[in-house]
């Protein structure tokens, strides 16, 4: 009884190791996803405001913030 204890211990404890990485693992996915959709965020709303301004007054304002 007690072999099969150890034995059960020792797999539970394998297991916890190994969710333990595949949670970290996760985590560093969200974070990264999360840059990345506030990078479409912002991009969403730059094309929106081109789309209500006209693409005259959206090619004015390229050409100011990159000095055109």
């Amino acid at each position: 009884m007690s072999d099969q204890i150890s034995a059960t211990d020792a797999r539970l404890s394998t297991h916890e190791q190994v969710c333990a990485h595949r949670y970290e693992a996760i985590q560093k996915s969200f974070e990264s996803g999360s840059k990345r959709m506030t990078k479409i965020e912002y991009l969403l709303y730059a094309v929106i405001a081109a789309v209500l301004l006209g693409p005259g007054v959206a090619a004015e304002v390229v050409k100011k913030v990159f000095g055109l």
